[in-house]
């Protein structure tokens, strides 16, 4: 085993990694600019997928020689088309986006907890109620409902007060 390559192997692999590298960027850029927010959004697992897809495929156009900068770029192109693709068509069509997007999930109602639906979805107590903490809650009793979003998030909905306007229960900045 030749030590010293395993540290450096030559200037060709830097040059190509640097002039292959910034027009990669430059494309994966454009094509998003194209394709609109919604390409990196992480709204649903499907869309983390391409998301994760995409930074392996920019990572091997990078790292390794036998891809080439339009070869990579075709491939670019060909995920971001077919994400753009599904979420046209699941904009357009109640089924498809059923089979793409997962529902929301009720985790906690009226500051009761729904076991069934946690232990479904892989959610423990401690988890809800540091979601709950971290939203300015002090506990379940206060909790009107807990909701698993479909990108995995977890929204909280706290009761209102009696007599006070929901709007001024909102925290003071």
């Amino acid at each position: 085993m030749n030590w010293s390559e395993l540290f450096f192997q030559g200037w060709s692999g830097i040059v190509r990694t640097l002039i292959v590298g910034t027009m990669a960027y430059v494309v994966l850029v454009l094509f998003l600019r194209i394709s609109g927010k919604r390409t990196l959004a992480k709204l649903n697992a499907f869309d983390l997928v391409v998301t994760v897809a995409l930074g392996s495929t920019l990572s091997a156009i990078l790292l390794q020689e036998s891809i080439a900068l339009m070869e990579g770029a075709v491939a670019l192109g060909l995920l971001i088309g077919l994400q753009f693709l599904v979420t046209w068509v699941s904009v357009r069509s109640r089924v498809a986006a059923t089979v793409v997007r997962s529902e929301p999930t009720l985790l906690v109602r009226s500051g009761v907890l729904c076991t069934k639906a946690m232990r479904q979805q892989r959610v423990t107590e401690d988890e809800i109620l540091s979601s709950v903490r971290s939203n300015g809650g002090q506990g379940l009793q206060h909790v009107e409902a807990a909701v698993l979003e479909s990108d995995g998030s977890m929204s909280i909905i706290f009761r209102q007060a009696r007599g006070i306007p929901a709007k001024d229960m909102a925290p003071s900045e």
